[in-house]
């Protein structure tokens, strides 16, 4: 889930410390009936399997590109003072460790980065912008 826009494990948050605080799941991320182009991308770029994970994954990848598009470094990013220009800018690399936390017991991860970078309008053949 995303709480106060950022993401974390809802099985970890006890309700009384949400309290008052804006609270988004995966079904929070489809507008007046439309597809998130997170979520249209994800079966596009076959970015799910038996389904398992994807409402965490669709969640993370929503923090991911939020974060990067706030400027915020990875553990892998080049020059962790600059940080990152934004979403645009992520590669594979980026995007792999931005999502680690989330598992997938089916293995859709090529599908799930190359999903991530299509939404961030970035190129999911090399990563970063085309």
């Amino acid at each position: 889930m995303l709480l106060d826009g950022r993401r974390a494990n809802s099985c970890l948050v006890f309700a009384v410390a949400a309290e008052g605080r804006e609270i988004r799941t995966v079904e929070d991320l489809a507008q007046e009936g439309a597809l998130h182009p997170l979520q249209r991308a994800f079966l596009d770029r076959d970015g799910l399997q038996c389904g398992y994970c994807t409402p965490g994954q669709l969640c993370s990848a929503a923090g991911v590109l939020a974060e990067a598009d706030r400027g915020w470094p990875s553990r892998v990013t080049e020059d962790v003072a600059a940080g990152i220009g934004s979403a645009a800018d992520l590669d594979r690399e980026e995007v792999a460790e931005r999502m680690s936390g989330n598992l997938c017991r089916c293995g859709a991860y090529t599908g799930i980065v190359d999903a991530v970078l299509e939404a961030a309008g970035a190129s999911p053949a090399e990563g970063g912008r085309e």
